[in-house]
Parts: structure tokens; sequence; C-alpha cells
């Protein structure tokens, strides 16, 4: 008898798992595993509302499981520890799983591959998190440097060929009937209060599981004209309710495949000619992803400056006050505040506010290090994704894929040209609630008199402006340059993308791999 362990990580569903379907089809006993590694359950790495939304997907996923034949077993421990205990345990031969590009991923899988063969337990690897698997791409390239912008990696994409169809749902008549003599009192999915965590205050705003995910994809899809008009700059960063789809939490578990969804949105597509377009497009969207994971894949020290070969080299300051201050909500910029209230509250924040943020904390006001903010998001974003997390800032910070650092986005100027009443910073921030429209933005320009009515007084009940943000921009822009400068002294290819303000040239469409944030930037101007 075949018995076999699916060890779940990310891919947490039934729809298009191939590593599933192939335990469920090859083995006679089944044990679908999901390992708490401490590498993640750390309330110093991930938050609070990403935790809870990881153990409401494992709790959908063996309800799921359940209603198959079979139950989810949570194991808590090091894959390379637990493991060898597993397969000898259970007399294990198969062991299947999802490919995880992610540098952690890589050697923790090396090392239970190796485990694995020790014991005699014949390992099996499917690449489904993305729309093609990402050796691909590196196999297409060849000789050819991967490309390191958004147009040049739609034609390496596209000569890849169609994406992949799913493969079929694992069901009842595909899913061994569980037989395993575990108690099933154990290795059960722990609850919140049993964890180092404290309770939530309040439910989670976006439920997590595959049901949930399926269910908000197909809301979406419900609305034919919505999906095909979509282009992501043109929605608002500030809106009481999500203007986007808010399916990234989903993508990033893998409680949705990234194949499926965008299938269907080539169904809608195909019936709605002069349907939206990459990059802007909800296609669009996936393939930012799918570029941005093949970077992360492929660059050595994606995650970090040094040592990073598309990485600009900028002299950072390091303040962890100002750092404290942005992640807590004390930079006495409503919008900025809010944005940052919004995210640790919620777990999830639009990506125009998520530029607006980073843009500040960065080359926009504060000059501290890209990577500290990207250890802010990954704790606190539900669809913290390493790989494209890590990209954005690097975007923002005008540290790769984007240039032009002299285009800079106002803390004041950009939240007032979608919510002018500043609706979205009352919410976030009830203690300027009766401040009149006016001063919402800028609450320091209000008379004292009228600091008084409103029951806030900034210096008092709500911070000063920690910078001047029409001088330091400036200044910024002066300290980008020069870091320019210098690391173009020194490289070729350094000095060709050096952005260079030119005289006017005649009008023409934006090139692809900024056709979206250039929208974005001309709703930013101060």
């Amino acid at each position: 008898m075949t018995t076999a362990i699916h060890w779940f990580r990310k891919g947490l569903r039934l729809h298009d798992n191939p590593a599933l379907l192939q335990a469920a089809k090859e083995a006679q006993q089944v044990y679908p595993v999901f390992m708490l590694d401490p590498h993640f359950a750390n309330p110093a790495k991930v938050g609070q509302l990403r935790y809870a939304f990881l153990l409401e997907t494992l709790s959908d996923l063996d309800t799921q499981l359940k209603g198959i034949g079979s139950r989810l077993y949570v194991v808590q421990g090091n894959p390379a520890e637990r493991f060898p205990e597993l397969f000898r345990e259970w007399s294990v031969s198969l062991l299947t799983f999802e490919t995880d590009t992610e540098p952690y991923a890589k050697k923790r899988d090396q090392e239970v591959c190796k485990i694995a063969e020790t014991c005699g337990v014949t390992v099996a690897q499917h690449a489904s998190h993305t729309l093609h698997n990402l050796d691909r791409y590196e196999a297409k390239a060849g000789a050819s440097p991967l490309p390191k912008s958004y147009g040049p990696f739609l034609k390496l994409f596209d000569s890849l060929g169609a994406v992949p169809q799913c493969v079929e749902t694992v069901t009842v008549d595909i899913m061994p009937q569980d037989g395993s003599a575990v108690p099933a009192g154990e290795h059960t999915v722990p609850s919140l209060d049993t964890t180092p965590y404290p309770p939530l205050a309040n439910p989670l705003l976006y439920p997590g599981g595959e049901t949930a995910a399926l269910a908000r994809m197909q809301l979406h899809l419900a609305r034919k004209q919505w999906i095909a008009k979509f282009e992501k700059p043109k929605t608002s960063p500030n809106s009481l309710e999500p203007s986007t789809t808010v399916l990234s939490p989903y993508l990033k578990f893998g409680c949705l495949s990234s194949r499926l969804f965008y299938h269907k949105l080539a169904e809608i597509y195909k019936a709605s000619p002069g349907h939206a377009k990459p990059p802007v497009s909800l296609h669009g969207q996936l393939l930012w992803r799918e570029f941005f994971y093949m970077c992360g894949h492929t660059v050595p020290h994606f995650d970090r400056m040094e040592g990073n070969p598309i990485c600009r080299q900028v002299p950072w300051d390091s303040n962890a006050q100002l750092l404290a201050a942005w992640e807590e909500s004390r930079t006495g910029y409503p919008f900025i505040d809010a944005i940052m209230t919004q995210l640790r509250t919620e777990g999830w924040i639009h990506h125009l506010a998520r530029h607006a943020v980073a843009c500040f904390l960065t080359r926009g006001d504060l000059w501290q290090s890209w990577e500290a903010g990207a250890v802010v998001f990954d704790k606190y974003l539900l669809d913290a994704d390493w790989s494209v997390n890590t990209a954005n800032w690097m975007w923002l910070s005008c540290s790769s894929f984007f240039y032009q650092y002299f285009r800079c986005y106002s803390p004041v100027a950009f939240g007032k040209k979608t919510d002018p009443t500043g609706a979205y910073i009352r919410k976030y921030l009830p203690q300027l609630k009766n401040y009149p429209d006016k001063y919402i933005y800028e609450p320091w320009l209000a008379p004292k008199a009228v600091q008084e009515k409103a029951g806030c007084v900034v210096g008092c009940d709500y911070p000063k402006p920690i910078v001047d943000h029409k001088q330091v921009s400036k200044d910024n822009m002066d300290r980008m340059k020069a870091a320019y400068a210098a690391q173009a002294a020194g490289s070729d290819d350094d000095a060709a993308d050096t952005p260079k303000k030119k005289k006017p040239a005649p009008k023409r469409k934006p090139a692809v791999k900024t056709q979206g944030i250039e929208a974005a930037f001309k709703r930013a101007k101060k």
C-alpha cells in the first residue's frame, strides 16, 4: 500500500492543486499535513491579523477535506525535525508538495528532500503558485539576461505560450478515505487563543480560506463590465470600501489559483471588445505578480540592497524614531497616518496608498531604507508576499524598476484628489473627525480656536508634522541625484538608467513598463 503525505504550505486549496492530486491518485492513504513552522509562527515577524487569516484558512481547508472523507493534520515544529518522525510513524513512501521559490523555502525544501531520500520516501514537486513554472523563464531566455522591466517581460511571457489549464479539483471520488489511526483530537487546527497572539478585537474583514476566495472571485466576475474596464491606476486609494478586488491575500496563501483567475478573466475579455490591457488591467496585475516572482526567484539577494545586482545603492539614514512614528501613525500627516492605521487594524491597504506611504518613508520625506519599510509591511499585510512586497518597495524608493525620483507623492495633495472632504481620514483618525474640510489634510494650519473647537489640538491630541514635506522632498531629490551619480560613475549600465530631465518632446504613448505608474504620479503632483 502506498501512503503519502501531501505537505500544504501555500496552495491551501483543493482546486488546481496538482501535487495534492498526484497524492490522491497514487496513494491509498493520504495525510494532508500543514507544518506550523516556528520560522513563520512568530509574532515579531507575522502580525496578528495575518496569523488569524492563516488559521481561518487552515480551518476552512480542514472542513473541505472532511467533506471528501479526509482531514488536515496540523503539526507544530521544524519540518526537518518532524518529517523523519512522521515518515516512520505513518510508513510514508510518497511526499508531494507545491514548489516554493522564496529563499527560506528553497533551503528548507532541499533539506527535507535529502531527509526524504534517506528515509526511502519519493518526493514529487509541482509548480502551481504562478501562471508558469518560473524555471521556464530562465530556460526560455537561455544565455540572454532575464528582463528587468515589465515590457520585455511581457514578450518573454508570451513566448512561453498559453497559460496551463487548471487541473481537476480533488473531490470525494478522487481522495482516498482517511483510514488513519491518529485520534481525531490530535494534530488539529489551533485556535488563536492557544497561540502567543492576543485575541482579535474584531472579526477579520477578509475571512481566510478557499471558500471565501472563490466566493469573492465569483462576486467580482459577475460584474463583467467592471472586470473588462478595470484599470488599477483609476481606482481610489482612500475609498471607504475597497475599489479593487482584494483577492491578493487569497493569491498569496494560494487559497485561489492564479491560473484559475487568469482563465476566468480571459473568458470575460474574450466577450468584451475594447477591454483594458496590461499593465493596468486585471490580467496586467497577475502579470506584475508573475514578473516580480520571476525576479525574486532569479535575482541574488533580492530582498536587500547590498549584493542585489538590480538595486541602486543609496545611503539611506537609519532612524528608529522616524521609522516608529511612520509605523505607528505619528507622522503628523493625516493621510499617511490614516493609511498606516488601516494597515495595522485591517491588514490591507490599496496599492496607491502603499505607494504614498512607501514614498514618504523613503525618498519622499523620511529618507529611511526601503528594507525597513518592507519588514513593516511584511508584518502587517494579509497579502505580504515576499517577491511582490520586495519589488514594490524597490520600485517606490526608486531603487529598481522605476527611476524618476524627481516625481514624488505629496502626503497632502495626493489624497485630496479622490477624497477632498477627508472621509477616509475621519474614519481611521477619529480624533480629527470634527475638523473642517479645509484643514483635514493639514490640521497644523488651522487656527488655534478651530483646533480647540474640533477637540483636537495639534501638538497635544495629534502630533505636529515630523518633517516639512516641501523642504525635505526637495533635499531628498538632491540626495537621490547624488546617489545615482555616484553609482553611475562606476557603471556604464547604471549611467544608462539614470533619469535626466529633458526638453519637452512630442507627445507619445507612455512606455508599457511605466504606463500604470505615470497615471498615479500625474494625480500625485504637488
